[in-house]
């Protein structure tokens, strides 16, 4: 495929533009001319980007990739009166949708239930990805790629984004200014419009994410509390984990003994929201419950950790990977008066007022799963 640009406005004489001219020795401004090679009408391919400075032609060159496409806007069609799980292809099912969110990074529920313009420029950013995910279009050009989210939440959404898009049958170009994107995007092909250089899938290799984990108390709990989608009390006899790249704290869980059924118990896994999507978070998860698995905990017990979560993505994953099992799958809360009953004579017992109030009898599909690590060869 052979891209001509051709641009022309009006050659100005003005006393400022002449003077310009004059100064720099320019003869004019009004021509922009450019020629592209693109070998991409043959063969298999699934993401190209098109990457270079402001003014180099990407924006014309993407606008020609496909005829008759056009240059698909993250930012546009929108409702402001509806919260973005009911925008996300409204005419499709609902686990598509948050599947959708979930495989880009926008993990963070609370976020699913606001409209699209009050959303963060990272959040605006991967949702926009999540719609075209989810709708899968058979061609589609994204300019400004990155362009208006910081340089973490560019990285990991490219990840994100290509490790999703992957998986459609679809052809995506991504339009864009920053050079930083590619190994984490892994294109089949990459054009520079600055040098018009084309270069080919092998050459593009992403970073390896260096995770450490590390046991401690509570005191990371509020940098990491207001991402996580239930407020409830802090675990009894927990330990809690923190998960570390390069000095940062990127996620957390916490684990508290069952023993009474030879479990362990894992709960308030968060990922930060600008590490959500590139796959650290079950990473983590993994890793704690192997050390409980192998007895590496202050008991010195050897247990496989039970997991619950109502999190559509995050089940999704675990029932993908052949260290879990899925054990249970509630679609409803417990029973309110009970739990009630049973709270208010725990408070009676430790000499407290009873609350009044319980836990259950609300819609919640909380789906449970155990630990059972690396299947052993026969």
């Amino acid at each position: 495929m052979k891209i001509a640009i051709a641009h022309q406005c009006s050659d100005f004489d003005s006393y400022r533009a002449a003077r310009v001219k004059s100064l720099f020795n320019v003869e004019s401004g009004c021509d922009f001319r450019r020629e592209f090679d693109l070998p991409i009408d043959e063969g298999e391919w699934r993401l190209g980007v098109v990457v270079g400075p402001s003014g180099s032609g990407k924006t014309s060159c993407g606008s020609r990739l496909f005829p008759g496409i056009g240059i698909h806007d993250l930012r546009a069609g929108w409702p402001g009166d509806q919260p973005i799980i009911d925008a996300i292809a409204p005419g499709g099912g609902f686990d598509a949708a948050t599947a959708a969110l979930s495989a880009v990074g926008l993990g963070d529920v609370p976020a699913w239930l606001r409209p699209f313009h009050v959303l963060s420029n990272g959040e605006q950013f991967r949702a926009g990805l999540a719609r075209v995910v989810c709708e899968a279009p058979a061609r589609v050009v994204i300019d400004e790629f990155t362009s208006v989210v910081d340089r973490q939440i560019a990285r990991i959404g490219a990840l994100a984004f290509a490790k999703a898009w992957r998986r459609s049958g679809g052809r995506a170009v991504l339009l864009s200014c920053h050079y930083d994107i590619l190994e984490w995007i892994e294109p089949d092909w990459v054009l520079d419009t600055a040098t018009g250089q084309f270069t080919g899938r092998a050459l593009w290799r992403r970073p390896r994410i260096e995770l450490s984990v590390h046991q401690t108390d509570w005191r990371f709990w509020p940098m990491f509390e207001p991402h996580h989608y239930l407020k409830l009390p802090r675990m009894i006899a927990a330990a809690c984990f923190v998960g570390v790249v390069a000095g940062e704290a990127v996620c957390h869980v916490a684990v508290s003994p069952k023993f009474q059924t030879g479990h362990m118990r894992a709960c308030r896994l968060v990922v930060m929201p600008e590490w959500q999507g590139a796959g650290v978070g079950t990473r983590f998860l993994d890793a704690v419950c192997e050390r409980q698995l192998q007895g590496l905990n202050r008991w010195g017990r050897a247990c496989p950790t039970l997991f619950h979560t109502s999190h559509p993505g995050l089940a999704a994953a675990l029932r993908r990977s052949p260290r879990w099992v899925q054990t249970s799958a509630v679609l409803y809360g417990g029973n309110k008066l009970k739990s009630a009953d049973e709270i208010a004579r725990a408070r009676i017992r430790i000499g407290k007022p009873t609350v009044g109030s319980g836990y259950g009898g609300h819609f919640r599909a909380v789906q449970g799963f155990k630990y059972i690590g690396e299947a052993v060869p026969g």
